[in-house]
């Protein structure tokens, strides 16, 4: 299982100190999801060896609408295994659904952003994740947090409807907001969420990392085809 982070300067925790906190509450790796404008600077293979989980170089696209963000996408993508858009408006989560180079669309119901059966439908066409993110569960206290419950179970049941694909995170900018996998289960179960959707989620992350790395490699033609000796040698 796997959890996105935001280390400093996105965050407060560096990379290491992330890294470090994830492997003793349990968890396979961690996927630096830094905001496009806050990118961290770390070695993902060091800090991996060192602590011993795999650490995943992601990039989340903070954008003020559509059209820029889909200069960031160009630019961007080619550079990172994972690539996310920042959503929580109509038109934003509209255009991360729909394009086929966004590995997640994150916090679609933040900013009182719209998620609806169209959107799910595009999500599962295209094969883009769906965050469900429980950060405000977590974190927000009073009317926040019975809204953020409320959005989190709209957002479940229009996904599992139209089973689009989705990935499980508490978004931590710090160390010290990390949570182990059962306490994240016991969260999802609040809102909600049995137990297997919620592992499903958080493993979810490791599978999308490691198809694109086989997509990164110089092996890679297409999905299922590889490069032979043959073709390497020639």
């Amino acid at each position: 299982m796997y959890e996105g982070v935001y280390a400093h300067p996105d965050g407060d925790s560096t990379v290491s100190r992330l890294a470090a906190t994830a492997a003793d509450y349990g968890f396979d790796g961690v996927v630096v999801c830094n905001h496009s404008d806050a990118l961290a600077d770390y070695d993902p293979e060091r800090v991996a060896g060192e602590y011993g989980v795999d650490v995943v170089d992601a990039v989340e696209i903070r954008a003020d609408n559509p059209e820029v963000a889909a200069g960031h996408l160009g630019n961007y993508r080619p550079k990172h295994t994972v690539l996310a858009v920042h959503g929580g408006t109509t038109a934003l989560n509209r255009f991360a659904v729909e394009h086929d180079r966004v590995d997640v669309l994150a916090h679609p119901m933040a900013d009182r952003g719209d998620f609806n059966h169209v959107l799910a439908k595009a999500a599962a066409d295209h094969g883009v994740r769906v965050e469900f993110d429980l950060s405000r569960v977590l974190r927000a206290d009073g009317g926040r947090r019975v809204q953020a419950l409320q959005d989190l179970r709209k957002l479940r049941e229009i996904v599992t409807y139209y089973d689009a694909p989705f990935v499980v995170s508490a978004g931590p900018t710090s160390h010290l907001q990390l949570r182990a996998p059962r306490e994240l289960v016991a969260v999802g179960k609040t809102v909600g969420f049995p137990e297997d959707q919620i592992r499903a989620g958080l493993e979810e992350w490791g599978r999308l990392a490691e198809r694109n790395r086989e997509r990164l490699s110089d092996d890679f033609i297409a999905p299922g085809v590889k490069r032979g000796r043959y073709e390497k040698e020639h």
